[in-house]
């Protein structure tokens, strides 16, 4: 069987897509709450299948597609009973290669079954936080957790941060490697292309006025003058923003 490239003037499955609002960055006020993002061309979203809940049905990879809302590629799976869905493309699965999603089923590339069921040392991605709540962890292009170790009702993961985490056994994830490993070796080329993707220019504090950015004013071309800070005042380097969660951090068995 001849497999087919990636391309990205295929056309999705009509039914999988809806038009990509633009927001450029402003909440409902109108106001920018996220800088940096605007001139973003049209896209269409698709629906991902991240929970993976079509369980014991078998389903074969029909297209491999870009996706303009993502680092990773996308997979056009077709069941059994004639549904489609998209799914992220793990490393290594071809056009024909057939998948399935279950309590018990083989430890195979696209394959998705609970981490209790998966040995320790294999590669895992799109996995859930809580059972049934579809995977919402290591789903970018070449990121993978791996399996090190089973305690009671928990599984250690090994994160693609280098974090060591528990979690519930009865959380689905998907066997293999995100696809596209090489997007993080890909070169943007212009500042065009980077605009198309929605991305504005960032500007450096000490090019600005003082009242836009605190490093902003002075005679000439000057440095900061003071510890770094963001636009807002706050501390730009070293200061700790993880927030602290008691239900969130006492899962974590091995920080980054």
């Amino acid at each position: 069987m001849k497999i087919r490239t990636v391309s990205k003037t295929s056309e999705p499955e009509k039914k999988l897509i809806t038009i990509l609002k633009k927001h450029s960055g402003r909440d409902n006020t109108g106001q920018i709450s996220v800088r940096h993002q605007g001139r973003r061309q049209k896209r269409y979203y698709r629906f991902i299948d991240f929970k993976r809940d079509k369980r014991g049905v078998k389903g074969v990879v029909k297209h491999i597609e870009y996706d303009p809302n993502r680092n990773a590629h996308i997979a056009l799976i077709e069941y059994a009973d004639g549904e489609r869905r998209y799914i992220l493309h793990p490393q290594d699965l071809k056009i024909g290669d057939k998948i399935l999603s279950d309590e018990e089923i083989e430890i195979k590339t696209g394959n998705a079954l609970p981490l209790k069921n998966i040995p320790i040392g294999i590669q895992v991605h799109n996995v859930e936080l809580y059972p049934n709540q579809g995977g919402k962890i290591v789903r970018g292009a070449g990121t993978f957790a791996t399996v090190i170790a089973k305690e009671d009702k928990y599984v250690h993961l090994k994160l693609p941060s280098g974090e060591v985490r528990k979690f519930l056994r009865d959380c689905y994830a998907t066997v293999g490697t995100v696809g596209n490993v090489a997007h993080k070796e890909e070169i943007i080329g212009k500042a065009g292309r980077k605009i198309l993707m929605g991305i504005r220019p960032t500007v450096r504090g000490t090019a600005q006025n003082p009242r836009s950015h605190p490093h902003g004013g002075g005679e000439g071309r000057v440095g900061e003058g003071m510890h770094p800070k963001t636009p807002w005042g706050k501390p730009a380097r070293g200061k700790k923003t993880r927030k602290k969660k008691k239900w969130s951090n006492k899962l974590i068995v091995k920080r980054k």
